[in-house]
């Protein structure tokens, strides 16, 4: 399959938005990166930045937790944005190719004190440069809760366009290279996402059917029973990578 293909972002959230949003692994990302952004009580004063915000799954958890912060999501798919702004109206989300500069003279619509760049840069043959990119919507001293699979890409990790995966000390490089302040970068999940990841390289390209449009009856079984599974999930060993990291200009 051709890269361009494999980049074709509104055809990806046409295809595999309803199984990734139900998914475990999904739904324990986004636990973690809840827990890791550290925001008090009803998120007053909380403005919060969701770079790669596809179809807004992440920033409509993130408003339900947190209902009084400002949300505001960057996204290149304008299918993504189009489905986000239905689902979230009292946010923001915005298309936004971050491999690109602001244009000269123009401003950015946040100045962010929090904000979530989950499962994006694993796409990207220039990762360091969406960061940068994204610095301009970032007030200092923002926190940035960042995560990356771990682990050996399987077939469908290049299916859907993974250039690489990251330990721990590759995320933690990457993020000083584009000039963040890192405060934690380590592996969660072990050990039943370890063993997630092991199933679904088990199923290969396989995958690609199971999770198509409507998931059948035994994916959704699979999904639930993980989906407890993961609560016992360990936060300090795994094969999903996390990082903490803050913008210092």
């Amino acid at each position: 399959m051709s890269q361009a293909v494999c980049d074709n972002w509104d055809q990806h959230w046409t295809d595999f938005s309803e199984a990734s949003e139900m998914g475990p692994a999904t739904l324990f990302r986004q636990r973690v990166c809840l827990r890791l952004l550290k925001i008090a009580g009803r998120g007053e004063g909380v403005r919060m930045l969701d770079i790669g915000s596809g179809t807004g799954n992440f920033s409509e958890r993130f408003s339900e937790s947190f209902p009084s912060a400002r949300v505001h999501g960057l996204e290149m798919s304008q299918t993504g944005v189009d489905l986000a702004s239905r689902r979230l109206p009292q946010a923001t989300f915005e298309q936004r190719d971050l491999l690109q500069p602001l244009p000269a003279g123009s401003k950015p619509a946040v100045q962010a004190t929090h904000a979530v760049c989950s499962e994006v840069l694993e796409h990207l043959d220039d990762p360091a440069t969406l960061l940068r990119n994204a610095m301009p919507y970032m007030a200092p001293g923002c926190r940035l809760v960042v995560t990356v699979p771990g682990g050996k890409p399987n077939a469908f990790d290049l299916h859907i366009g993974h250039r690489r995966h990251y330990t721990a000390d590759d995320l933690r490089q990457l993020l000083e290279s584009a000039g963040f302040e890192v405060e934690l970068a380590t592996g969660v999940g072990f050990p039943f996402f370890n063993l997630y990841r092991l199933m679904t390289t088990w199923r290969g390209i396989r995958l690609k059917e199971d999770v198509s449009g409507q998931p059948s009856f035994l994916v959704r079984t699979g999904m639930l029973v993980f989906g407890l599974l993961f609560r016992f999930n360990l936060l300090s060993a795994g094969w999903q990578t996390v990082a903490v990291a803050r913008y210092r200009p």
